[in-house]
């Protein structure tokens, strides 16, 4: 009887031997997986911390190149505050410990926040420089007319100048038929020098609808063989100098063709040899002609 006692005490005692291997063995495996499951935890803490970071450096990054991009001084400057306070959140995550759970709650929070705003920005940044650029467009296309209009009003000045110099030349006046006659004291022609009494000039205004009608006075100038002018009709303007004339006749010119005649007294003896007429008017030479007498 007092075998079987023991027996079964061995029995117990072995049971319950077992019973508490197997309940430490099992707390071990259950704080092994906890070890486990917590330092997975840990890494995947310090793996969002860490993504959280890149993308606090990645918005500030982002407020520093926009700030680049336009010219407009008030954004600018809201650039730079979000910029600041973008940092400020980088550098207050950088110092918080990854198990911090309420404190990454929060910077998560705010890190959203963030992205909105920069969503916000960027949208307004995109949208203003489309706007200058089709300013920019505008002003180069409206650059372009003026240019065109630029070019144009200038061949149109280039012409005018052009039309005006040709209706100056047109309405120059044109001396035709232009003689010159020695005569002796009887008023008849001669072609002996010794014999000239008095000089005839012969000439005629051709017809010029163009040149302005009213008075106008025709100047005859005679140089000699030698070089010499025959004087005693004053002086006229040709050419920004003063030239002295031989004689000069004054009408009422109405764009017919007229006919001219003037005389020259002569009070000293003509040389020999060929003589120049030259007829002016309005400040222009309109015909010259040569002649030659013994």
């Amino acid at each position: 009887m007092e075998n079987k006692k023991k027996l079964i005490a061995g029995i117990v005692g072995g049971i319950v031997g077992l019973a508490l291997i197997g309940a430490v063995a099992y707390l071990y495996i259950n704080l092994d997986d906890q070890r486990k499951e917590n330092k997975a935890m840990q890494e995947l803490a310090e793996l969002d911390k860490k993504e959280m970071e890149n993308e606090y450096q990645q918005f500030a990054n982002q407020y520093s190149e926009m700030r680049m991009q336009i010219s407009n001084d008030s954004i600018i400057a809201q650039l730079t505050a979000e910029q600041e306070k973008t940092e400020k959140l980088l550098k207050e995550l950088k110092e918080t410990k990854t198990n911090d759970a309420r404190e990454i709650a929060r910077l998560k929070k705010e890190l959203a926040t963030v992205r909105a705003i920069l969503r916000n920005y960027v949208i307004e940044i995109d949208s203003l420089n489309r706007l200058n650029h089709n300013l920019t467009e505008e002003n180069s296309r409206i650059k372009g007319q003026y240019n065109e209009a630029t070019r144009q009003i200038e061949g149109l000045n280039t012409e005018r100048a052009s039309l005006s110099e040709k209706v100056a030349i047109a309405a120059q006046l044109d001396a035709t038929g232009i003689s010159m006659q020695l005569k002796n004291k009887r008023g008849k022609s001669t072609n002996n020098t010794s014999k000239c009494k008095s000089v005839q000039v012969n000439f005629s205004i051709a017809k010029n609808v163009t040149a302005a009608n009213g008075t106008k006075t025709f100047y005859v100038r005679i140089t000699t063989p030698s070089g010499t002018v025959l004087s005693g009709g004053g002086s006229f303007a040709y050419q920004n100098r003063q030239l002295e004339a031989t004689m000069k006749k004054t009408i009422e010119y109405d764009g017919q063709e007229k006919s001219l005649t003037l005389y020259w007294n002569v009070s000293q003896s003509l040389m020999e040899g060929t003589y120049q007429v030259s007829i002016f008017a309005d400040g222009n030479m309109i015909g010259s002609r040569s002649f030659s007498f013994k």
